[in-house]
């Protein structure tokens, strides 16, 4: 039986940081609460109290997705008064 992911739930995996220290030492994939994907990073950190992990999720993209630049003048409704 495969592992299937329940809302709320999400895993990590070692990722390959290369060149680059910004990279996340974790990366992987979840779902939200709603049950809509999620893409997970971890940054492992060292404070006061020792190590610890930063994260951040963001909504997981559709691969092939276009991103529309952001103060397009034709997103903008076409009743202006003037």
């Amino acid at each position: 039986m495969a592992y299937e992911q329940k809302p709320g739930q999400f895993v990590l995996f070692k990722n390959d940081k290369g060149d680059n220290d910004k990279r996340p030492d974790y990366r992987g994939d979840g779902l939200d609460l709603s049950g809509n994907p999620i893409e997970v990073a971890a940054w492992i950190k060292e404070g006061k109290k020792g190590k610890f992990m930063s994260c951040t999720i963001k909504p997981k993209e559709a691969k092939g997705a276009e991103k529309k630049p952001a103060g397009r003048f034709d997103d903008m409704e076409s009743d202006v008064p003037f």
